[in-house]
């Protein structure tokens, strides 16, 4: 008797969150909501010949995948609500998913960018898997490049740096383990789907009121964490989400096409300007992009100081609230703060203590907490109303732009032997976003990415000249106050873990 004949293989499924079926909802023809990154290696021990050994890379991704079970799973619809749940793709291809490219050589940065961008351009195929990642031969100075894709529905920023350590290693080796035969699960037949997914909430409910029922007893704490929900849900709706922001050049109709570019900073640079100005490492970030926003639309979009003061500019910065239990499990865990950017303010020093003073807020009325629950509450709803209410929600444009700042490991990372010199990471946008801003913090660079639309954004390297130009504003306003020897009276903790304290003398000037 064989293994299967003395068990039964039984169907297999897996509901998606609310969040992550919203980032389902919101994609559209011009809207692409996969998330992504540009990592750039040294070629190493991986050449062969004059190229890549894009077997061996194929090899090892292949030896990591039982770790990261979502990679090799695909979509399927509940029928009757449309529910998307997860379930094992018994047709997976690794050669489909992990491409191999190549610049004409001697390929430039430019022509990296460029590629990058008409990559970002294509919607992930729903049928498969939703990911790709292109291995891009042929850059100068040897180097070669990992173009990666992922949906937003997979996996969220912070959760990727988890991920990262799957492929990545703290030391060269040329050692790969051998990969782990792939046997996908029966997939439910649509009666059996709704069926077992009918029968699934019910028996949530049940025992939710079971729960209630056995936690009578608890019903002081309770109603002290409703109340405090309530009260962080009234805080995040009353900062601006029901409003509509205001609207600039940069914030119109777009298109599917996309252009990508970058930038780096010293994360020296950044700590040194948080120690002298106050505030955080992330205070000093969204400063940095309230002024480049600032410079670029007086240089670029003929603004006026007067329409700058008269301008309601705000950024959505995700904030992840994935718990320790939870770190490297695939899926969004994260909410959604809105700040307003002071693009109007022409002191450096005074814009990041607007900022400071609104992040300081944002944490004691708890707003992540609150734009948490709001999301927890779509939990039940039928998909073509979780749909109608992202696309709604959307429509009425609450913010300019998304900002996302993640730190990463500052300590050389290596994909077998080749070494990691930079990730720069890929916001998706929302529509009538012409740019969106992604930044990670690795082996003390801060790593920028910025996704454009093609036609609204046709001048996205002025973009990222403008961050470069404020944050050379701010460190200049940094040295002077180093030098008049005042001390910030900054109390706030660095947010940016694995990068330890804060050196309080000036540090050797970074390369930007």
């Amino acid at each position: 008797m064989t293994a299967a004949e003395e068990k039964p293989l039984t169907v297999h499924y897996e509901p998606l969150s609310p969040l992550d079926a919203s980032f389902l909802a919101l994609e559209s023809r011009t809207t692409h909501m996969h998330v992504g990154a540009i990592a750039i290696f040294e070629v190493g021990p991986l050449a062969r010949g004059a190229g890549i050994d894009i077997d061996l890379i194929k090899m090892h991704v292949a030896s990591k995948l039982g770790m990261i079970p979502r990679y090799r799973q695909r979509l399927a619809r509940v029928p009757v609500d449309g529910k998307p749940v997860w379930v094992d793709d018994e047709h997976f291809n690794l050669d489909y998913h992990v491409r191999h490219s190549s610049l004409p050589r001697p390929g430039s940065t430019d022509q990296l960018k460029q590629l990058a961008g008409r990559l970002m351009s294509q919607a992930l195929d729903r049928e498969k898997p939703l990911w790709e990642m292109y291995v891009i031969e042929g850059i100068e100075d040897d180097k070669f490049a990992l173009v990666s894709k992922v949906h937003h529905s997979m996996i969220d920023g912070v959760a990727g740096v988890d991920l990262m350590a799957v492929l990545l290693s703290l030391m060269p080796s040329d050692e790969i383990d051998e990969a782990e035969p792939y046997e996908p699960r029966p997939v439910p037949n649509g009666t059996e789907l709704f069926v077992r997914e009918t029968s699934r909430r019910i028996t949530s409910a049940v025992a939710s009121v079971a729960n209630v029922t056995s936690l009578l007893g608890e019903v002081e704490g309770m109603r002290d964490d409703v109340i405090h929900r309530l009260r962080a849900v009234g805080a995040s709706l009353s900062s601006g989400w029901l409003i509509p922001t205001g609207k600039t050049p940069i914030n119109g109709e777009i298109g599917p096409n996309r252009s990508f570019d970058w930038l780096d900073l010293s994360l020296d640079d950044v700590k040194f300007v948080k120690n002298q100005l106050g505030g955080s490492v992330n205070d000093v970030l969204l400063a940095t992009v309230a002024g480049g926003v600032r410079d670029f639309l007086l240089a670029e979009r003929g603004f006026s100081e007067d329409d700058l003061a008269k301008l309601d500019y705000r950024a959505m910065a995700p904030v992840s609230v994935r718990t320790q239990d939870q770190r490297g499990a695939m899926g969004n865990q994260v909410a959604m703060w809105l700040v307003t950017l002071p693009v109007g303010v022409q002191d450096p020093v005074d814009r990041v203590q607007h900022v400071r003073k609104q992040t300081i807020h944002l944490k004691k009325t708890n707003q992540a907490l609150g734009a948490s629950t709001i999301v927890q509450t779509a939990t039940g709803a039928p998909a073509t109303l979780v749909s109608l209410g992202a696309r709604l929600a959307a429509n009425v444009r609450p913010f300019n732009l998304t900002v996302t700042n993640v730190p990463g490991p500052q300590f050389p990372l290596y994909l077998l032997g080749s070494r990691l010199l930079a990730t720069y990471p890929l916001v998706p946008l929302w529509q009538s976003h012409g740019v969106g801003v992604a930044l990670f913090s690795y082996d003390g660079t801060v790593h920028w990415g910025f996704n454009g639309d093609f036609d609204l954004m046709a001048d996205l390297p002025a973009f990222a000249a403008s961050m470069d130009s404020a944050f050379s504003q701010m460190l200049k306003c940094a040295e002077n106050v180093a030098e008049s020897g005042t001390e910030s009276d900054d109390d706030d903790a660095d947010e940016t873990p694995n990068q330890g304290p804060a050196p309080k003398k000036r540090p050797p000037m970074g390369t930007r």
